[in-house]
């Protein structure tokens, strides 16, 4: 039977992230939980690991795949394989918590469409800036969202911690997926992640930014049929 598929979205994203990808993927019982109910990253993984199946897939998208990583930390034997798109696997600067505060500061004052319109030049590939179907989506996510969820993941993204080197107790499949014009979580931070992680298979999607999931969904998907396929040999190999 076909391990369940966890998806972990990231900052003021719900399941509407996932939609174009999973039409892409073949029929497999998806979980997406809320990235919300937690101030740091620790305390989150281990709410949803208390709620999870005893063995599953997992995949994590920007503050998603740190909250991934934290979950493999705390459970390594509990991941059937994991993977990690638009990922910055290093501890936070410090000098970057002025500028999540003015953000949160703006969405309690202006709203979640204004911090997306602050954000948008760095969330997408220069060629999808004009691509308004695109930002109504972020926008509509966003709205979803709430303050209190926003003020969470803030938290949670200056709180973060590099696991890099737990990576080498992984055995299972790793894949890591990033855009090529991410300005955000950029190409050299997935090497680094890459470099403590030699099982990993990286791949880099030409002519993308931050947003992977819903710029190149068919390239997302094609990429993680195939790490769920090696994810589930290596399972029915043990």
């Amino acid at each position: 039977m076909p391990l369940p598929l966890v998806l972990l979205g990231g900052t003021l994203c719900d399941a509407a992230l996932w939609q174009p990808l999973c039409r892409e993927l073949p029929s497999q019982a998806v979980i997406i939980p809320d990235i919300s109910g937690a101030e740091c990253a620790e305390q989150l993984a281990a709410q949803l690991l208390a709620d999870l199946p005893p063995r599953f897939l997992l995949v994590g998208f920007s503050l998603g795949a740190l909250v991934a990583l934290e979950m493999q930390h705390q459970a390594t034997e509990r991941i059937a394989g994991l993977a990690l798109i638009a990922v910055n696997p290093l501890a936070d600067a410090p000098q970057n918590a002025a500028g999540r505060i003015a953000l949160l500061a703006l969405a309690e004052q202006s709203g979640m469409t204004s911090v997306i319109e602050k954000l948008w030049p760095r969330y997408v590939h220069p060629s999808r800036l004009t691509d308004n179907e695109l930002f109504q989506w972020l926008v509509e996510m966003a709205t979803r969202s709430n303050v209190a969820c926003f003020r969470q993941q803030t938290a949670i993204a200056i709180q973060r911690r590099d696991l890099r080197h737990t990576l080498s107790a992984l055995s299972v499949p790793l894949l890591v997926m990033n855009g090529d014009s991410d300005a955000i979580c950029t190409p050299e931070h997935h090497h680094l992640l890459v470099r403590a992680a030699p099982i990993a298979r990286h791949i880099t999607v030409k002519q993308c930014g931050h947003f992977l999931p819903l710029e190149m969904p068919q390239a997302c998907a094609s990429a993680l049929q195939t790490w769920i396929k090696e994810s589930e040999l290596c399972v029915s190999t043990l």
